[in-house]
């Protein structure tokens, strides 16, 4: 697995969205929450994320926006050390859940103990 973060990586399925707020499990370090499903995918990925910031705790898009990239950028550099020893596809949904701003070292902080969680939670079923 690559430090990348292509596009056939990205969860953009609103079906199967839905699907994973409802039926998904959760783990969480605060301020990020995952939301995970197992599933299988037809273009032969392991995993599918999203992330999302709520407009209920950010109003303006700009906050929303740099609070994602930071997101997504964490997740991309600590994938590979968390996910090569995980078998089956998942889809993913990464959620900042806390109400201030914040900067990339404390998400790749929280980020890394998420993926510890999911990844041992994962490993246990």
């Amino acid at each position: 697995m690559s430090f990348s973060y292509p596009k056939k990586e990205k969860l953009k399925s609103q079906k199967l969205i839905e699907q994973l707020f409802s039926e998904g499990k959760s783990v969480s370090a605060f301020p990020l929450r995952m939301v995970y499903l197992k599933t299988e995918f037809e273009d032969d990925v392991q995993f599918k994320t999203g992330v999302s910031a709520s407009k209920r705790n950010f109003k303006k898009a700009v906050d929303r926006n740099h609070i994602k990239r930071l997101l997504r950028e964490a997740y991309r550099l600590h994938k590979t050390a968390y996910f090569n020893n995980i078998s089956g596809s998942y889809a993913l949904m990464i959620l900042y859940i806390g109400k201030d701003g914040t900067d990339f070292v404390s998400v790749e902080t929280k980020m890394k103990q998420l993926l510890d969680a999911f990844s041992k939670k994962v490993s246990q079923n």
